[in-house]
Order: C-alpha cells, then sequence, then structure tokens
C-alpha cells in the first residue's frame, strides 16, 4: 500500500473519493471501463476534466456571426493539417479506367478505378440513370466497414452498400460509390495503433482518415469530368466509417452541398470517458492537433444543408452524445438564420443500415438537391452478385495502397548543418515552437497545472541510507511520487541525479530497495527483495557526494493501470483524442519532478542530471528541453527515431531524434550510451561546427552486461 500522511487521506477523503463515486454508475454500464483499480479510476476522472475541459472551449468563444466567419477559414485549415493534407497533396492526373458495365433495366452500372495519388488506387462504381437527358444531381456515397471477401478475394465494400447507390440511381440521380482504403479490392490498413502498436502514425501526424478525405476530394474531381453530373449539385453520404468520411468531405470541399452522415460523429466524452474509442479504427480520427472537440467539425458544414442521422440504441455512437452536438451546431446554423437547413434524424435500434435510416436520407436529398418531397415507394434493395461489380481482374503491382502510411504525410528531410550560430538560432527556435505548437500542445498551461502541492510521506535512515518519499501534483488528477536516497550524514551534495524508471526499472529498483526499506514498500504487487542489488546501493552512496531521485511518470510504479495490452493501447488512443500522447505527457511529469527536486529545502540550488533508458531517454531528453540549469544528461539506448518512440504528435514532421540530441547538447552534456552504432552525424556536426566544447556530446559503446 502507499502511505499517506493525514492530510493526504483528508485530501483523498474530501475531494477525490467522492468524485470517483460519481462515476462509478457510468463505468459499471461501460463495458468499455479502464478498469476497476483506484488509479484506473482516477484515470478516467482526469480524462473526463480534460474532455469537459475542450467540450466547454468548443464554440464557445462564438457570439455572433461575424465571430464565426472570422475564424471558419482557420479551423478550416487546421482539419487539413491534423488529416495530413496540409500542404495540399498535388492534383495529378487521376488516370481513371472503367474495366467493364453492368446493365439494370432503369441504370447502368461502370466499374471503375482512379489514382488519387500515382498508385493510390480508388476501385467505385458509377451509376448512371438511364435516358438521362441533362446533367444529374450526384451522390458520393462513401462506405463504412461492410467488406465483402470470398475465397481470400476483396470485392471491396462498394458491394455491402450497392442497394443505396442503386435507389438513387433508380430516382433520378448519378451515383458514386467508392471503397475505403482498408476493405476495398487492394487492401491497405486502418488499424495502425488500434491493432499494430504503428504509434509512429501519432508520431508522424498520420491518420487514414486523411487518405479517406484525399480519395472523396479527387472523387469529386472525377465526377466533374463526367457529362452525366450536375456539378453543382453534389451530394454525400455514407453510413458508420461513411458517415465519419462523409463529415471529412463536407468540411473540407464546399463543392458538397448537401450532406447526410449516418451514425458517424459523436463528441468527445462518448468517445474519451463512455469508451466509445474502443469500438473505432483509426480511419475514425484526426490527429488532434487543435483540440477540437467533434461539434467544431460538424459547424463547418454550416449553413450548407446537413443531415444528422443516427439511431437511438447505437453503442458506438451514443444519442447523447448526437444529441449535444447537434445542440452546439444549431447555434451556428442560428447565426446565419439558416435552422432550416439543419436536421436531426433519429430512428429506434442498434448501429445497423436500418431503412428507416435510408428513407429520411433520401427525402432530405430530394428536398435540397431536387426541390422535390415525392412518395419514397421504392425500397433500396441490391441487384448484383459480387463478382459483377468488381473492378480489377488483376492487381495492379504498383500499387502503393497496402504502404500508404510510410508516404501520405511527409517525414521531415534531415536538415542542412547550420553554417553560423545565427542560422542555428533560427533553426533552433523553429523547433522548438513546432514543438510547443504541434507536439506538446495538450501541456496543461502553467497557471491550470496548479500548485506542486509538494508532501513529504516519509524520510528514513536506515543501512546507511537516507531514504525519503515526496508527492507532487503534475496536474489535477495527476498526484504522482518521487523518492530520494543518499548517504546518511551527507553533509555536502554536489550533484543531483534524476533518474526516470521504466516499468522493468521500476521492478528492478523496487526489489533492490525493498531489501533496505521493506515496510516504507509495501506495495501489493511486489518484487521479491534482492540483497544483492541493495549492497551495490549501499557500496554506492558510501562512495558519491550525489542525491539519486527516481521516479516515474504517469501509468507505471504506483500509478500504473490496467496491465491488460488491449486496455493499455486504448488507453494511450484515449490521450490523442485530446491531442495529447502518453509519452507527451510524461515529459510534463518529468518537467513537474524536476520542478518539485528543486523547491525541497535540501536539495535546491545543487546542479541536476537526468538519466532515462530506452523511451524514458527521450522522454528525458526532451523535458530538458523545457527546463533551465540542466548540467547533463545520461541517455541509455535511446532510440535514434521517433519511430521506434516515444511518440509525440506530429514530432516527425519537423524533427527526429538526432535534432533533439543536438538541442540539448546546446545546453548540457549530453552522454549517449548505446549497443549499436546509430552514427549521430547531425549532432556532432553541429557541435564541432558551432565551436561547442567536445564534451557537450558523448556518444559510448557499451557492451550487453554493462547496465546503468
Amino acid at each position: 500500500m502507499v502511505i499517506y500522511e493525514k492530510s493526504q487521506l483528508t485530501y483523498w477523503a474530501c475531494f477525490v473519493f467522492p468524485l470517483l463515486c460519481v462515476s462509478i454508475p457510468c463505468l459499471a454500464l461501460d463495458k468499455w471501463a479502464i478498469g476497476t483499480s483506484p488509479y484506473d479510476k482516477i484515470l478516467v476522472e482526469y480524462f473526463r476534466a480534460e474532455t469537459s475541459k475542450l467540450r466547454d472551449e468548443c464554440l464557445g468563444n462564438i457570439k455572433t456571426l461575424d465571430d464565426w466567419k472570422s475564424k471558419r477559414d482557420v479551423y478550416r485549415q487546421q482539419l487539413f493539417e491534423m488529416l495530413g493534407l496540409d500542404p495540399l497533396p498535388e492534383k495529378t492526373e487521376l488516370v481513371p479506367v472503367v474495366t467493364g458495365k453492368v446493365a439494370h433495366d432503369e441504370f447502368t452500372v461502370e466499374k471503375i478505378h482512379y489514382q488519387s495519388r500515382p498508385g493510390l488506387y480508388v476501385t467505385g462504381n458509377l451509376y448512371i440513370p438511364k435516358g438521362l437527358e441533362k446533367p444529374a444531381p450526384t451522390i458520393l456515397y462513401v462506405c463504412g466497414h461492410g467488406g465483402v471477401k470470398k475465397d481470400g478475394i476483396s470485392y471491396g465494400n462498394k458491394v455491402q452498400y450497392q442497394h443505396h447507390a442503386a435507389w438513387f440511381a433508380r430516382h433520378g440521380y448519378v451515383c458514386f460509390t467508392i471503397d475505403t482504403l482498408q476493405l476495398g479490392e487492394i487492401e491497405g490498413i486502418h488499424h495502425g495503433t488500434y491493432r499494430y502498436k504503428m504509434w509512429w502514425w501519432n508520431s508522424r501526424g498520420y491518420t487514414p482518415a486523411g487518405v479517406e478525405a484525399w480519395n472523396c476530394i479527387r472523387a469529386l474531381d472525377y465526377l466533374e469530368t463526367r457529362k452525366e453530373v450536375d456539378k453543382d449539385r453534389f451530394g454525400v453520404t455514407g453510413r458508420s466509417g461513411g458517415g465519419a468520411y462523409s463529415w471529412w468531405i463536407t468540411t473540407l470541399d464546399e463543392r458538397i452541398k448537401v450532406a447526410v452522415p449516418v451514425a458517424g460523429i459523436t463528441d468527445l466524452q462518448n468517445h474519451v470517458v463512455f469508451g466509445c474509442v474502443e469500438g473505432h479504427c483509426d480511419c475514425m480520427y484526426i490527429v488532434n492537433t487543435y483540440r477540437w472537440d467533434y461539434p467544431l467539425l460538424a459547424a463547418l458544414v454550416a449553413p450548407r444543408p446537413l443531415l444528422i442521422s443516427n439511431s437511438d440504441k447505437d453503442n458506438i455512437f451514443p444519442l447523447d452524445g448526437v444529441v449535444r452536438l447537434h445542440e452546439k451546431v444549431r447555434n451556428i446554423y442560428r447565426l446565419y438564420n439558416a435552422e432550416k437547413n439543419l436536421g436531426l434524424h433519429i430512428t429506434e435500434g442498434p448501429h445497423k443500415d436500418t431503412q428507416e435510416m435510408r428513407i429520411h436520407a433520401f427525402v432530405w436529398f430530394n428536398r435540397f438537391l431536387k426541390d422535390e418531397n415525392p412518395l419514397i415507394d421504392k425500397p433500396a434493395v441490391a441487384f448484383f452478385e459480387p463478382e459483377q461489380l468488381k473492378v480489377f481482374d488483376k492487381l495492379p503491382e504498383d500499387q502503393i495502397n497496402t504502404e500508404i502510411h510510410e508516404s501520405f504525410v511527409a517525414k521531415a528531410p534531415e536538415p542542412p548543418v547550420p553554417q553560423s550560430a545565427g542560422e542555428w538560432e533560427k533553426q533552433r527556435r523553429a523547433w522548438i515552437k513546432s514543438l510547443r505548437e504541434k507536439s506538446f500542445r495538450g501541456w496543461p498551461a502553467e497557471a491550470d497545472a496548479g500548485p506542486l502541492d509538494i508532501k513529504t510521506i516519509f524520510s528514513v535512515e536506515r543501512n546507511g541510507i537516507l531514504f525519503s518519499a515526496y508527492d507532487f501534483t503534475s496536474q489535477p488528477y495527476v498526484r504522482l511520487r518521487l523518492y530520494t536516497a543518499r548517504e546518511a550524514g551527507l553533509k555536502e551534495k554536489d550533484t543531483m541525479t534524476l533518474e526516470v524508471l521504466d516499468e522493468e526499472e521500476w521492478q528492478e529498483w523496487l526489489a533492490a530497495m525493498r531489501a533496505g526499506f521493506a515496510d516504507e514498500l509495501d506495495e501489493q504487487t511486489l518484487p521479491e527483495p534482492n540483497e544483492n542489488a541493495f549492497k551495490h546501493k549501499q557500496e554506492f552512496f558510501k562512495n558519491t557526494k550525489r542525491v539519486i531521485a527516481y521516479f516515474t511518470p504517469r501509468g507505471i510504479g504506483l500509478t500504473a493501470w490496467n496491465p491488460d495490452e488491449r486496455k493499455q493501447t486504448q488507453i494511450r488512443r484515449r490521450f490523442m483524442l485530446l491531442g495529447q500522447t502518453l509519452d507527451g505527457m510524461r515529459v510534463w511529469d518529468v518537467r513537474r519532478a524536476i520542478q518539485a527536486l528543486r523547491t525541497i529545502d535540501s536539495l535546491s540550488g545543487k546542479p541536476l542530471e537526468l538519466q532515462g533508458k530506452k523511451n524514458m531517454a527521450g522522454i528525458v531528453l526532451y523535458a530538458s528541453l523545457f527546463e533551465p540549469d540542466i548540467k547533463q544528461l545520461y541517455l541509455w539506448y535511446i532510440p535514434s527515431s521517433h519511430r521506434d518512440g516515444p511518440t509525440f504528435l506530429n514530432v516527425l514532421r519537423y524533427l527526429d531524434m538526432p535534432q533533439a540530441v543536438t538541442m540539448a547538447a546546446e545546453r548540457s552534456w549530453v552522454q549517449l550510451y548505446q549497443k549499436k552504432d546509430f552514427g549521430w552525424q547531425f549532432p556532432k556536426a553541429v557541435v564541432q561546427k558551432m565551436g561547442w566544447p567536445e564534451k557537450q556530446l558523448q556518444v559510448l559503446a557499451v557492451s550487453n552486461e554493462r547496465e546503468p
């Protein structure tokens, strides 16, 4: 158990546990609950508080139409960026190919592929009513996650949703149904973070939602070339994943005049707190750099006709969030005096493609694209077998669909070595600015973080060591512990070293320290005491004037969450939805630990060194860039690229680990301990060019046996 002082117990009893009790009914109903331990519940409260902040800020400063118009274009540009579409890719030749046609009594279907970028193929079916005498209103139908596969061959989700397109064609609309990246005839990936641990997607600023949005933009480009299409009367619809993609294309491209996203949006409260994120793959989300809540996305449609359609028992787009979102968006439509253009359609039922949901969508398009209101007397039915709608006989060898995540968002090129101090200063300032605005925007403002509120938990002399523990507040709902150790009776302290531990190191450290301080480290789940490791520490402290501080940031050690691998994945995805990453917030925790150390009377004013290993070395590195007067960094086995960690939003769009090491080496002595020769040519070259002392950067090879 963690040992708390009386004042701490009062704090928990008065403030924390009442909040946890409020959350318990919600958690009991939530099949996606993070866990049931006290720290799981505190994490839920953290997510609840962060989500509430973003909800309150969303559209909160919009009072007049001028307010909205002054910000609308900025918001739209931010959306392009958060989808990986800034800068906008070049509109290269589409190279459209009609590979065949299928006939029905009332319409024909062309089997088409085009390339939204060279090698990025989009397969689709174009439904054209027979007997058209003039260009017709046209629907872009974007498909949800309903793939059709037989004998290992993907026919695309356009087959699953063909009944929608057929209905439109039978009622005078041209309809283009396009496959998605993951469930198309060429099967790409939507589940990079959800399933495959590709956390570098966050660092790259990549989301497959951006690919889907771009494919839709290029679909409109193609449709504009067709004589059957009235390019002034474009509509878009789709359900589930297709509902989400309907939002992307409508907000980004004003060629869409009418939109009916079906079961494709709710607010952050549902995604983060209720846990709907666990039911969605990565294509459903922007990389939330600017910390949006989803009503802002929907508001960008105004004043164009928009029908928000959902069912009342949808467990991945719950009704309460849809209603909250609609209410905020309605305020924007009111500013335009265009409430008639906004609809909310709720049917009874689960997350399912029902006839009731289709009918209202058909009515909406008839009203706003055709200025008609006929009786809907024909159901939406499918007419074709999957084989009839398949575009490719053989998949193209030059396709990049399966690897588009590697190139869709460009990685920053390695920068040239600056040739002067002025060039270096300009480059460093640009990198720090990018980190603050694009990677660490989710850090709390200093005022919001609140006081450190440091409390001494214990201070014990035993076995020749003075061992102390302090609790401090990193930010609301994040209370962390910092340990210090030194030789008992040490009068003159020359240096403090803060060791930031990962879970493996925490367990090793616990095993060592329990051999000498079992009563103080009486945790619920403990490793066996390691007498030899403790003797090594005793010998170390006898021979040094250092004070060693030990620290684990959130989610490690005392604050470890549900260890289930799937839950750990979904916790990390929640952070991204809040415009953060878990690693990014751990950098903040290390910063606050540094600040806490410097306020402890017996330690203040002493030079400070930082040490970390593997991923934690990267976290330590970045913390040093934002705290003054760090004397030295000991970085063991640090990843050579953010592709391998740590994960910060968008960081690879601006810099990589060698550039961060260079910035640190300007301010601190940096020692890199590594088993492989990663080179680190860029920081070495800058150190030499700028004339910094050689000791500012040392790269040291270590054997597998040597450990920090």
